[in-house]
């Protein structure tokens, strides 16, 4: 098949990856990478894949796709280049849809409290994390699990059923509707990774936690990194 992926981070080097052993006709879009992470970029150029650094749009898409997969891609797909693929595209969401629409998915969770998170493979409409459910699994949230662990659960289970969707997708499976009322969430640290001492030392914990995902920043006090609530209390009792 001809596939373009709109890909970022983990998930979309190893789907670029599964791609290429497939022997798959791909063009990539991607972008550079903030933060010494898995860089779908390399990837490209180590595998000699061609790929664009600009937002993909009808001006400079190489060819017409049987599919489009996105992946932890930062910018929004424009209407016409999901008409022009005839709505075979697709994308894969960090949660529990219509759960947890929009960014930081994984974060909210466990600052919320949540008991279960998963992944949501689904078809992209015109709106933001709205399209026709392909496939879904539940994860439990483990009362240790940190951002870059869970992170790390989540995207790896998703891309095991990578292949199983594909095929799904391929066969014709238009997905069904999702049920139910979503809220979205903006992009950015929750509360700008700040910690309110108004808070419950609960929430602050699992705050703590949630921003645990190096090499990203973690959660701060006053300026301060803090990496636990023991941490907090010494960084609050010196002032």
């Amino acid at each position: 098949m001809k596939i373009i992926l709109c890909g970022y981070k983990l998930i979309g080097c190893e789907i670029l990856r599964l791609l290429i052993d497939q022997k798959h006709e791909v063009f990539v879009y991607t972008h550079e990478s903030p933060y010494f992470i898995h860089d779908l970029k390399k990837v490209c150029i180590n595998k000699k894949i061609n790929f664009s650094l600009n937002k993909i749009s009808l001006d400079n898409i190489p060819f017409k796709p049987d599919l489009i997969c996105v992946a932890y891609y930062n910018y929004i797909i424009p209407k016409d280049v999901i008409n022009f693929c005839n709505k075979k595209i697709f994308n894969i969401h960090p949660s529990l849809l219509p759960k947890y629409r929009g960014c930081s998915s994984i974060t909210w969770a466990l600052i919320n409290n949540e008991k279960y998170t998963g992944f949501t493979y689904h078809f992209i409409d015109e709106n933001i994390d709205t399209g026709n459910i392909i496939f879904q699994k539940k994860i439990k949230i483990n009362d240790y699990d940190t951002g870059g662990s869970l992170y790390m659960k989540v995207m790896l289970e998703a891309f095991n059923h990578f292949e199983y969707v594909l095929k799904m997708i391929d066969q014709g499976y238009e997905g069904t509707s999702q049920i139910g009322e979503g809220k979205y969430f903006k992009r950015g640290a929750p509360y700008d990774g700040i910690i309110s001492l108004k808070w419950s030392e609960e929430k602050i914990e699992r705050f703590i936690r949630a921003m645990t995902h190096p090499p990203y920043p973690f959660a701060t006090y006053n300026g301060i990194e803090v990496k636990s609530i023991s941490e907090l209390k010494n960084i609050v009792n010196e002032e």
